[in-house]
């Protein structure tokens, strides 16, 4: 999803609770992040591997000038013979030590990655969640969470573009690249707001 469709998408949630929630919890992993320094670990479950908030987070640390964002894949199924940014296992969670943020983004039972976020987060590892459920122990273990309901009207694909989007705006604005992006997205809302009222 490109900037213009984020700022299409926007304008519809204006006024509902998904733009505040969203940028909340941007607010929460850029500061995590950057005040560190870096270190974003990003990891689903054995059966939904974030890659495209992973993309996209590479995409907004390339564009809002902050090298910090962008995220090391864990991937469940990592093998030794896999590019080295997809041969990353689930080891490197238990490696994590403080200054280090993890990133979870589990659609249904994250019960395989309990052990290994816990032994995280005892090791100073700040936790973030982006779940279904608010109602388990992944959700307890977190320093900051956001919840997508199934019977939501935005699905957590959806949400993860929101999340990404304002993970690259939270903060100074930037120079370069970045300043071209938010013309870009203003220039979107301009173009698809409702005409004056004439007098």
């Amino acid at each position: 999803m490109d900037a213009v469709r984020v700022a299409l998408l926007r304008e519809v949630l204006a006024g509902t609770e998904w733009l505040t929630a969203t940028r909340r919890f941007a607010g929460a992993l850029r500061g995590s992040v950057v005040t560190h320094g870096g270190g974003l670990l990003l990891v689903g479950t054995p059966e939904y591997e974030p890659w495209h908030l992973a993309a996209h987070l590479v995409d907004e640390a390339a564009w809002s000038g902050t090298p910090e964002l962008a995220p090391t894949l864990v991937r469940h199924d990592a093998r030794p013979t896999d590019p080295a940014h997809l041969a990353v296992g689930p080891g490197r969670i238990e490696a994590a030590r403080r200054g280090e943020t993890l990133l979870v983004v589990a659609p249904g039972d994250a019960g395989p990655l309990l052990e290994r976020v816990h032994t995280a987060r005892r090791a100073g590892v700040t936790v973030l969640t982006l779940s279904t459920t608010t109602d388990d122990a992944l959700t307890a273990m977190a320093h900051e969470t956001l919840t997508v309901p199934e019977a939501a009207e935005l699905d957590l694909d959806t949400v993860q573009h929101l999340v990404s989007a304002a993970t690259g705006e939270n903060g100074p604005s930037p120079r370069g690249r970045r300043r071209f992006r938010d013309r870009l997205a203003r220039l979107a809302e301009t173009v698809t707001a409702p005409p004056p009222t004439p007098w």
